[in-house]
């Protein structure tokens, strides 16, 4: 028996700069509206990094989709973008100004993996435990662990369920109420 019922967000956007920090103000608010709140710092950081990924790499354009799915006392985050070319984790020097996205996100995460979306895509994502030991989670990982170079399915009923969509890829000012669903 399933004690919580299962909830979606969706937001689609164009992955530029002005719109990452919009896409994270969604993500913390729809964690607080969740009562998520110790999640929000490292969901946050996993989306920017996969968005800004998305910015830097993707072709032949912008456009995503960010879904966060909370299910059976587990949240998923994940990235679906037009370009089919999977990620690679570099081996980036620990003082590099680039090239550590994908290791930050595994290292901050339960688990991570990307998979290829029909014939001109890919999906990126991340899990974060919701519950148990929120000690754990809002702790620093006390030593490094090596990136997880993961690439498998995400389970069909992380996307099973499908909520009202956010749209912000026009370049006009987002509105000034949250588009928050529950």
């Amino acid at each position: 028996m399933i004690s919580h019922p299962s909830r979606h967000c969706t937001v689609e956007l164009q992955a530029l700069p002005s719109r990452i920090g919009q896409v994270r103000r969604i993500v913390s608010a729809q964690l607080r509206y969740w009562h998520m709140d110790p999640l929000i710092d490292r969901a946050s950081l996993g989306v920017t990094e996969l968005l800004t990924n998305v910015h830097l790499h993707a072709v032949p354009d912008k456009t995503c989709t960010v879904e966060m799915e909370l299910l059976l006392e587990r949240l998923t985050v994940s990235v679906r973008d037009h370009d089919p070319r999977l990620p690679v984790v570099d081996d980036a020097a620990p003082l590099a100004t680039c090239g550590r996205g994908l290791s930050m996100v595994a290292a901050m995460s339960e688990t991570w993996g990307a998979r290829p979306d029909g014939e001109s895509g890919k999906v990126v994502w991340f899990t974060l435990p919701a519950c148990g030991d929120l000690a754990a989670v809002t702790a620093p990982p006390v030593t490094a662990r090596a990136p997880r170079r993961l690439v498998g399915e995400v389970p069909a009923t992380v996307f099973a369920e499908a909520e009202p969509v956010v749209d912000l890829g026009s370049p006009q000012p987002a509105p000034a109420r949250s588009a928050v669903a529950g």
